[in-house]
């Protein structure tokens, strides 16, 4: 059942221009996933990450923010907790595994890894505006991995999987 403690993690990039697409989709995102009930996990920096904590937060979400290094002061303003990991981009294992469900949106290279880790851990994904991926025999048509179109369709997808 889907509670407060129920944990989304959405994943993107840090290094997106805040006028581009991606931070509005992430935004919605986290908005829509506070007014869930769900709380929002991220890598607490910039970019997708802030968006979807700014969106979370402003609809009185509660978000998680994990931070690669050792302080907590480098989080975004929108974190409502941090913690701080000081293991480096090793942290996103501990960002996926802090969710139930992760939400995809971009494709950076960050983001693939923790789509991997999320999928080796056994985390339904949900892809909005990310990667595409094949596998060969059981990873054909990439197995957990849920391809949308909109931030009311990720949401959606996430709160089914949950």
């Amino acid at each position: 059942p889907l509670t407060a403690s129920s944990p989304a993690r959405p994943s993107g990039s840090s290094r997106c221009a805040a006028r581009s697409e991606l931070p509005a989709l992430a935004e919605e995102v986290g908005r829509r996933l506070a007014e869930a009930g769900v709380t929002v996990v991220c890598g607490a920096g910039g970019g997708v990450m802030e968006a979807a904590a700014r969106g979370a937060a402003e609809a009185g979400g509660r978000v998680i923010g994990i931070v690669q290094g050792e302080s907590i002061a480098t989080a975004n303003p929108y974190c409502t907790e941090v913690v701080a990991s000081g293991i480096g981009h090793a942290r996103n294992l501990s960002v996926v595994s802090s969710g139930q469900v992760v939400i995809a949106v971009g494709s950076e290279w960050g983001t693939l890894s923790e789509i991997g880790f999320a999928r080796a851990i056994d985390r339904t994904v949900v892809a909005l505006r990310s990667w595409t991926l094949e596998g060969r025999e059981r990873m054909e048509g990439a197995p957990g991995v849920v391809p949308v179109e909109t931030p009311a369709d990720a949401v959606a997808a996430a709160l089914a999987a949950l």
